[in-house]
């Protein structure tokens, strides 16, 4: 009777504890996504004030910009590109995870048609969740 009493009394205890830590699970339930918003760089980016390149020229440009957003991308550094359907003064637009806008001009200045005047920019803060794309670090890839 005694054995019975001392292993009912760790069973309770067991399950107490268990009850104990699932409550606590509740309570310290990650947040919402939205209560982690977070600073990202919003970049506009514009006609630039050289578009006299010849077509060969234009499309090493091209070429190079588009290699720059893939490295970025895959370094964690830029979460959203994509250009505009018009042929407005706004181009496109990048959407860095940078810690300072210093970080980001640099970033922008080794873009190729940055650096040939074809494509300016203007940078702005953004906030929004750290979620989906805006996952910190690099994107996970199938090939890795």
């Amino acid at each position: 009777m005694k054995l019975f009493t001392i292993l009912t009394g760790c069973l309770l205890i067991v399950q107490f504890s268990s009850f104990a830590q699932n409550k606590s699970k509740a309570t310290n339930a990650p947040a919402r996504p939205e209560d982690n918003i977070r600073q990202y760089w919003f970049v506009m980016l514009l006609k630039g004030s050289n578009r006299t390149h010849d077509s060969a020229t234009a499309a090493r440009l091209q070429e190079g910009h588009m290699a720059n957003i893939t490295k970025l991308y895959l370094e964690g550094k830029l979460k959203v590109a994509g250009p505009f359907g018009d042929n407005g003064n706004w181009r496109g637009l990048f959407v860095f995870d940078c810690a300072t806008k210093e970080e980001v001009e640099q970033l922008l200045q080794a873009d190729p048609a940055i650096a040939a005047g074809r494509l300016a920019y203007e940078i702005h803060p953004w906030y929004t969740a750290p979620t989906g794309s805006f996952k910190p670090g690099k994107p996970v890839t199938t090939d890795q």
